[in-house]
């Protein structure tokens, strides 16, 4: 410690004495450079060159001078003519005189310096001269300083050099004693001997541990190796003082070493072995600047992780076919899940092939046919070679390389065609297309056909030699040797113990063959893809099963009627998994000439629901039948459904909705009833659009609200539109919103057709796949002539009979139907009498010549006539035979004020000969005596 401080003492005297004399040598310097700064600056100051040019240079330029030698700290600032007279001095007694000492040379050579001893001492001048534009000469300025005024400055300065120096000794004083304080703690209290010691026992465990260490600097140059390290990084014995770049070492290895980072346990290849590096920087507080690195030889260890890590692999693609294979019930859609879920992470290749039962829903009885190829996947190119793990091999490949010796970075796709053949395609080989929905059969002995004839899967690593090819498209088959591909692992789709379908699994040549570990990989993922897929096929089956139950409830045409012309449009519900629902629409023609429109839905989906349609429905035809008021109609539904849905317990119906119109041709006024259902829209022959107002009332079943009807006249022409809610909403409009969109789409089609105006709603509201049924209903209004309508009012006596008839003949006779005469007679003999005899007034009888002749007979008696069988004594009792006879139909319909017999004859047919009336027939009938 003392000789340290003894050798500071000595270092900074030494400096101090070089400062002296550097101090004396620096100031003739120092002068020399000001002076010919000033100079030069004064020479080339604005407004000089005027000066010197105008008519008293001195009064200008003197006090600028003596202000440039108070400031730039000069002996003498002196500007003079070329001629070498004075005009400025610090004495003004020597202005106007001539310049002492050398000046002319500035006149040539530019600016120049000179040192000269003078009284005063050793004095440095400069002389600069002033230039004008064309290069003559204005003026010199000569800029004088002695060097002892330079040194008086340095001279300042060596107290604060000599502070300075006592204040570095002092400290270096302390740091000398600081450190060695340091050392000592360092070391442990260790002197030379003991540190010694220390570095041959750190030597000896350097060089004997089993780990390599390698010790580099800022620079990546290797400093220290063990020997463990150079053997195994194969270092000869030259590589300290190396960069490590030139070492010979894998890339992988030298970009770890040099990228400067820490790492722990990365797997780098050296040579034939696998490494795991750490590294750590050793630029930590005190320590100098590198990076220590640690080796250690996991070849075994790796290949024994590969094996793990295939087995995780295979855990994982399990995993993700049971997330992502079954997420719809539909079969092709669940077939491409599974081959998206092999490719690539499995294979590189991956088709699938099922029986044409299967697509439609049924369970295949036998597999002699062709297959259909519904599912297929491929790599894309570049995709990364594929090991037996299922996982790229780019980070396996030192383990592939020490282990089996595998070889190649990429798997191409390219080698693949999903719409083609392969340009490269021989005679005797495959096709390569790959395309779906074609039609494939396999025959012996491929893997296929072995596949489906065992129900086992079938493992051909290598197909060379393999006889592994399907005929396509009438093709023969041969050997398989396709461009790319290799390996092939064909597994039959099978659920409940039935043979689906087949899977077949490719690699290409860059990638891997399938072992035995493939093989079972391969099995349990079609095990339970085709489970997912046997679901789909029996929802498949239920819902074809429900869309056939639900077509053939619905009306297969629209019967023929004189109301109105009608166009129907139905679309079952279908975005995916979508269930049959329970709409139905029903045109029903009434007597009278009239008709009902009739739509409806029930509240649900799947056969459930189709089947609580068709009842409706048929109750609904039923009740027509009883030729009811709407509201009336409905009533009766109403209370079946109640019925219904307390004999069923837990099968409610409950919810169902249906709107009832009946429209009559003969005075264009159509009633309309609904239960729960949205009323109709109607479109004036004018193009307007409205949607009328009708009585709200609860769906089907609830009951405990009383019913209205609403009656609306209907111009010929307009349009009565009726719909189920399927048509206007859905999860991403509301109902006002729907019914807006449907009020512009009508809007827009002014004078269409009913078919017409069906299209163009459904184009203008439906999305490509609506998510619900559809049921939509135009009828476009009709008006009967009034000249093929008679009305007759009749008084309560038997006179009027022969009248009606007289009357009726007549008007017959106009319309050209006078065949009928005869048989109408008859009819209205004995309906207009029995409404004399029982009814009770008004009477009033109508005819309608329609698609058939229609009699009409009303009274206000609310009673109906019966036929009953007639006692062989009887007198009367036999005229509603004779009415049923000469009728095609005939019936009773209520008002609200009384009753309506109405017949209809065919207008084409004409009555039965009378002879066919005989004694005995009308004996055989029952009497329509009572009502």
């Amino acid at each position: 410690m003392w000789v340290q401080l003894g050798l500071v003492v000595v270092l900074v005297t030494v400096a101090v004495v070089t400062l002296v004399f550097q101090s004396r040598s620096a100031a003739t310097q120092e002068a020399e450079h000001r002076t010919r700064a000033v100079a030069e600056a004064v020479a080339q100051a604005p407004g000089m060159m005027q000066a010197l040019d105008g008519p008293d240079p001195t009064a200008v330029l003197q006090p600028r001078a003596e202000q440039i030698q108070r400031r730039a700290d000069v002996d003498a600032v002196v500007v003079f003519s070329p001629q070498g007279i004075r005009y400025t001095h610090p004495d003004p007694k020597l202005i106007g005189k001539h310049v002492v000492g050398p000046y002319k040379q500035a006149l040539t050579q530019g600016t120049f310096t000179r040192t000269f001893r003078a009284s005063t001492g050793t004095t440095v001048i400069s002389i600069a001269p002033v230039t004008r534009d064309n290069g003559t000469v204005a003026g010199l300025v000569s800029v004088g300083i002695t060097v002892k005024r330079v040194q008086n400055t340095a001279w300042a300065l060596l107290p604060l050099v000599l502070g300075g120096a006592a204040g570095a000794l002092i400290l270096s004083a302390g740091g000398t004693v600081l450190l060695a304080r340091r050392l000592r703690r360092q070391t442990h209290g260790l002197g030379p001997a003991g540190m010694t010691r220390m570095y041959e026992h750190h030597d000896a465990v350097l060089h004997s541990v089993r780990e390599g260490v390698l010790i580099m600097d800022a620079d990546h140059r290797l400093l220290l190796a063990n020997d463990e390290a150079r053997r195994l990084l194969d270092l000869g014995p030259d590589a300290e003082g190396k960069q490590a770049t030139d070492l010979r070492l894998d890339p992988p290895t030298v970009e770890l070493l040099t990228s400067g980072r820490a790492v722990s346990d990365a797997v780098c290849p050296a040579g034939d072995r696998l490494l795991a590096i750490n590294i750590r920087p050793t630029d930590v507080p005190d320590g100098p600047a590198g990076s220590v690195a640690t080796l250690r030889d996991t070849t075994e260890l790796r290949a024994l992780a590969g094996r793990a890590e295939a087995a995780g692999e295979r855990l994982r693609l399990l995993h993700d076919a049971g997330a992502r294979v079954g997420t719809t019930l539909d079969v092709r859609r669940t077939a491409q899940e599974m081959t998206d879920v092999a490719v690539p992470g499995f294979a590189d290749l991956v088709t699938l092939e099922l029986a044409d039962p299967v697509l439609r829903g049924d369970e295949p009885t036998a597999l002699d046919g062709p297959l259909r190829r519904v599912a297929v996947s491929v790599a894309p190119p570049h995709g990364g070679r594929r090991t037996s793990t299922g996982a790229s091999a780019d980070e396996h490949a030192a383990t592939e390389r020490h282990t089996s010796g595998g070889h190649g970075d990429v798997a191409s796709a390219s080698a693949f065609s999903l719409t083609g053949d392969s340009p490269r395609q021989k005679a005797d080989s495959c096709p390569t297309s790959f395309a779906t929905d074609e039609l494939v059969t396999y025959a012996p002995p491929t893997p296929q056909a072995q596949a489906l004839k065992t129900r086992e899967a079938v493992l051909a690593p290598v197909l060379t030699d393999t006889r592994a090819c399907s005929e396509h498209s009438g093709q023969q088959a041969g050997h398989i040797h396709e461009p790319g591909l290799r390996s092939l692992i064909t597994v039959p789709v099978r659920a409940r113990g039935v043979v689906l379908g087949v899977a077949n699994f490719w690699r290409s040549q860059e990638s891997d063959p399938f072992d035995e570990d493939d093989l079972s990989l391969a099995g349990e993922l079609i095990g339970r893809t085709g489970v997912c897929i046997d679901n789909a096929r029996r929802f498949t089956h239920a819902h074809a099963t429900a869309v056939t139950l639900q077509r053939s409830l619905l009306p297969e045409a629209l019967p023929d009627q004189d109301a109105v012309d009608a166009a129907y449009r139905y679309l079952p519900a279908q975005a995916e998994e979508a269930e049959v629902g329970g709409d139905w629409f029903d045109v029903i023609p009434l007597p009278g000439a009239r008709v009902a429109l009739v739509v409806g839905d029930v509240v649900g989906h799947g056969l459930h629901a189709a089947a609580t349609m068709g009842r409706l429905r048929t109750a609904v035809h039923n009740f027509s039948t009883l030729d009811l008021p709407p509201d009336e109609l409905l009533s009766y539904l109403d209370e079946l459904v109640t019925t219904i849905d307390e004999s069923t317990g837990t099968a409610r119906i409950s919810g169902a909705t249906c709107l009832y119109a009946v429209y009559d041709p003969t005075t264009g006024c159509c009633t309309m009833a609904t239960k729960g259902h949205p009323g109709p829209a109607l479109v004036r022959p004018d193009g307007t659009v409205s949607f009328p107002s009708i009585p709200v009332s609860p769906p089907l079943g609830l009951g405990g609200e009383p019913f209205e009807t609403a009656s609306l006249e209907l111009l010929e022409g307009s349009r009565l539109v009726l719909f189920t809610d399927g048509l206007f909403t859905d999860r991403h409009r509301d109902i006002d919103t729907g019914l807006d969109q449907l009020r512009t789409a009508l809007a827009r089609l002014p004078g269409r057709t009913p078919d017409e105006t069906c299209q163009g709603v459904l184009d203008a509201m439906l999305p490509a796949q609506p998510s619900d049924d559809v049921a939509l209903l135009v009828a476009r209004t009709r008006r009967l002539d009034t000249e093929h309508i008679a009305q007759w009012a009749v008084n309560r006596d038997p006179a009027e009979v022969a009248r009606i008839r007289t009357e009726v003949t007549g008007r017959l006779t106009v319309w050209g139907l006078a065949e009928l005469s005869f048989a109408t007679e008859l009819i209205l003999s004995e309906l207009v009498t029995n409404a004399i005899r029982y009814g009770t007034g008004p009477i009033t009888v109508r005819l309608v010549r329609a698609r058939s002749l229609i009699c009409e007979v009303a009274d206000g008696s609310s009673t109906a006539p019966h036929l009953r069988r007639a006692a062989a004594t009887d007198e009367g009792g036999r005229g509603l035979y004779l009415v049923s006879q000469f009728a095609e139909r005939w019936g009773t319909r209520y008002t609200k004020r009384g009753k309506t017999i109405w017949t209809e004859q065919s207008l084409t047919s004409g009555a039965p000969p009378l002879s066919d009336v005989t004694d005995e027939a009308l004996l055989d009938q029952w009497d329509d005596s009572a009502w």
